[in-house]
């Protein structure tokens, strides 16, 4: 069926994440008509435990047997370290085979083949310049999360789940075989159908313009919510939770998530309307992130009388 879509394999791995989230996202808040006392069953527990990390996980009543697969949230750079490693070295094949004509190596083609069984078209011989432009946005941003998180975050002692860890390691390594499986050059003839210089088009100054814009209110939001916790000097002063404020904070409770939804979509845009696999990427990262604000958005409600009521959790106005 999903063939005849013209769906292949990376396609319906996107697609079933995003619909899992969706999922994901409406239990959550259909679960407040739930009757009295549900919210103290194990499933219910262990289904709010696989969802929340950080400081939303504190209102939750856990057994201690689910604290045992808790890992320290401040290890999100591993994520950040991994997609640097790894994109990086994608990078360096893509333009060792537009430069030099070297091909991928055969278990990279071997892989890319599968993730692309049943698409509408075969793996590529030479990567598109669309595709190595959103790799390089791709991996800047990823060098930035890496630096935002040794030097501007401060973690407390919050957790995230070991599932989540999992997760996050490999999310990376599929989000740069996806780059390589969304590009959309036709070969023909063993050559690449159009000259890389050929292929600049208006849109990858639009998607760079609103990647840059995005980056910098993702950086600016990390930063206030850093300094909620550190003094003029830049020491950190507490550990506490506060009210943030200033910047896009006057809208939604979670202006870096929103931030991190913009840097996809320009990314998509970078890539071209035609990638579809690309906007499958950009359809997970809606619900996950809306996810995320939510609970975010309910931890601050539930914990400050005074939070401002006009602020929505996610997008302005709207969620």
């Amino acid at each position: 069926m999903l063939t005849l879509l013209g769906f292949c394999v990376i396609d319906f791995l996107w697609l079933s994440l995003a619909l899992c989230f969706l999922l994901a996202f409406c239990v959550h808040r259909l679960s407040r008509y739930l009757p009295t006392g549900c919210e103290h069953s194990k499933l219910y527990i262990l289904f709010q435990d696989l969802i929340r990390y950080g400081k939303t996980k504190g209102p939750l009543k856990r057994d201690h047997w689910l604290r045992v697969f808790d890992i320290p949230k401040r290890w999100f750079w591993h994520f950040y370290a991994i997609s640097v490693g790894w994109n990086g070295f994608l990078i360096v094949l893509s333009l060792n085979m537009i430069v030099w004509g070297q091909k991928f190596p055969s278990w990279l083609t071997d892989i890319l083949r599968f993730l692309t069984t049943g698409g509408p078209v075969a793996v590529r011989q030479v990567p598109q310049v669309s595709a190595v432009l959103v790799q390089v946005l791709l991996w800047v941003h990823s060098l930035r999360r890496l630096l935002e998180c040794h030097l501007v975050s401060v973690f407390s002692d919050g957790v995230i789940h070991i599932v989540q860890y999992i997760f996050g390691l490999a999310y990376y390594i599929l989000l740069g075989l996806t780059v390589l499986c969304s590009d959309s050059l036709i070969i023909e003839g063993g050559s690449p159908a159009f000259p890389l210089l050929s292929q600049l088009r208006w849109y990858y100054v639009a998607g760079a313009v609103l990647f840059s814009w995005a980056s910098l209110l993702q950086h600016r939001s990390l930063v206030l919510l850093a300094r909620l916790r550190t003094g003029g000097s830049g020491t950190v002063e507490t550990l506490a939770h506060r009210v943030p404020s200033g910047g896009w904070f006057e809208l939604v409770s979670c202006p870096h998530y929103l931030a991190e939804l913009l840097i996809y979509v320009s990314l998509g845009i970078v890539s071209g309307s035609h990638a579809l696999t690309w906007w499958l990427v950009v359809l997970y990262v809606l619900f996950n992130q809306a996810l995320a604000a939510q609970l975010c958005h309910e931890f601050y409600t539930s914990k400050f009388q005074s939070y401002p009521q006009h602020r929505k959790a996610f997008l302005p106005y709207l969620l």
